[in-house]
């Protein structure tokens, strides 16, 4: 019985390694937006979707490209930086500045897009593709 358990241990922990190596910039990632928040320089904060403020419900992130790809764009990354426990990456689309970041471990990500009169924050996931 206790090689039953020290193998489902070896295994899961395998699975986690595995898992975590998803979201360390290796592999493609298709990411989909699920809530949005919209802040305007001297208001309140807004709830809202992505498809509200304009952002496309899914992105693809290409790290062998250096590019995040949506529907009607791809805009390069200029910086990737990985962490600890988090992969940040940043550009440039349409004047806004952008930033992702993806937790390693979950897949995870909260993204913003920031002029000087409003900001914008996308909360979301990714999967490997």
């Amino acid at each position: 019985m206790k090689a039953y358990g020290c193998c489902a241990g070896l295994l899961c922990a395998v699975s986690v390694a595995a898992a975590a190596a998803d979201f360390d910039g290796s592999r493609s990632l298709i990411c989909a937006s699920q809530e949005a928040r919209t802040c305007i320089a001297g208001k309140n904060c807004a709830s809202s979707t992505p498809r509200e403020i304009g952002a496309p419900v899914f992105v693809r992130i290409d790290f062998e490209h250096q590019v995040v790809v949506g529907p009607y764009r791809t805009t390069p990354i200029r910086v990737m930086e990985r962490g600890e426990k988090q992969l940040l990456l940043q550009g440039v689309e349409l004047g806004l500045a952008w930033s992702i970041a993806l937790d390693q471990e979950s897949g995870e990500m909260a993204a913003s897009l920031v002029d000087r009169y409003a900001g914008f924050v996308i909360f979301g996931a990714c999967t490997p593709l």
